[in-house]
């Protein structure tokens, strides 16, 4: 019973799940540095995308590796 429990669960690869957050999450602030630099603040664009980029990140992450947890 243990045995067949542990064959169905998706196998959680934590290099993949660290590179999927930095990715997600360095994306996010380079959006809201663009977005900062067109608005003629990239300070705060930077600052608005890393505040949207940190949940991103963790959704991206916890809907890939769902079924691990």
């Amino acid at each position: 019973m243990i045995a067949s429990a542990i064959a169905d669960r998706t196998s959680f690869d934590p290099l993949g799940a660290g590179a999927m957050l930095l990715g997600v999450l360095f994306a996010c602030v380079g959006i809201g540095a663009l977005v900062g630099w067109a608005a003629g603040s990239t300070d705060i664009g930077i600052a608005i995308g890393s505040v949207v980029g940190i949940p991103a990140a963790i959704v991206a992450v916890f809907s890939a590796y769902r079924r691990a947890f």
